[in-house]
């Protein structure tokens, strides 16, 4: 097994190109990447997933390690961190630290470790990390949730004018973007966002009530699916008296669920 600075050396001989271009892009200086190439001293570990990104390769393939344990490994870390989350933020970070110093760089340990952080006094940590993770992770999943803690970090510390733009970094269908962005953000752009996601969710939680309620009402649990169904038609009901923002909406949500009123009222005369 190669040691990290002799992988470096030899990924850099094979893209063929210099220390100079290699620190520039890491923004360091090349005599800091002499030194890793050396054995004398290592990256950051919040810079492993950059240059891992730059040639191309894992972190696990940057260190040598076997997918399949390291995968294994990682998990075990991180469910043993987690158990300490909420209720010991300080050694579930140990526990991850300990991680890190095992799988450098590793972006799942990592993306825990941002959930042990004090957004507040630890700030330049946090963001530190999380654009690594946004510029280097192969994993959507921690990719969009760095994204989201940036965000979030962002604007417990003042900086209202990177929310947006990190939080549009989201795909659609990660965290409810809208619902973050309506969290989030201020003035009309929150507005706008909690306008669109309050549609979506009433919208998604009649559908979900009726889905709950044809399922017990199949298991014979009558009284309980009729207990969701009457759950539905009072939030249809709820929405009598909102507004529409023609900008964004033709109709409100009481006005898109006519057909759901008939079913539902179909369903609870079948009980």
């Amino acid at each position: 097994m190669l040691k990290l600075g002799e992988k470096i050396k030899s990924l850099r001989k094979q893209k063929n190109i210099s220390q100079e271009v290699f620190a520039n892009y890491l923004g360091v200086s090349f005599q800091a990447v002499s030194k890793w190439e050396n054995g004398n001293t290592l990256p950051d570990v919040t810079m492993i997933p950059a240059i891992a990104s730059f040639f191309g390769v894992s972190t696990d393939e940057l260190f040598d390690f076997n997918l399949y344990e390291t995968e294994k490994n990682v998990d075990m870390i991180c469910a043993e961190a987690y158990k300490y989350r909420y209720s010991d933020a300080a050694k579930s970070e140990e526990i991850l630290r300990q991680g890190l110093k095992r799988y450098p760089g590793n972006d799942i340990i990592l993306n825990n470790l941002l959930y042990t952080l004090d957004f507040s006094t630890r700030a330049d940590e946090v963001i530190g990390i999380c654009k690594s993770l946004i510029a280097s992770t192969k994993d959507d999943s921690v990719k969009y949730d760095a994204c989201r803690i940036l965000a979030i970090c962002y604007k417990e510390n003042g900086n209202s004018d990177l929310v947006k733009p990190t939080l549009e970094m989201i795909a659609e269908i990660y965290f409810t973007k809208l619902e973050l962005m309506a969290l989030l953000l201020v003035g009309e752009d929150s507005y706008e966002a909690a306008q669109k996601q309050k549609n979506i969710s009433a919208e998604s939680l009649i559908d979900m009530l009726i889905i709950c309620g044809k399922h017990l009402k199949d298991s014979g649990e009558k009284e309980k699916a009729t207990a969701q169904f009457r759950i539905a038609e009072k939030v249809m009901d709820a929405f009598k008296e909102d507004f529409v923002e023609s900008r964004w909406f033709n109709s409100t949500v009481y006005d898109y669920t006519d057909g759901r009123r008939a079913e539902l009222a179909e369903l609870l005369k079948s009980l």
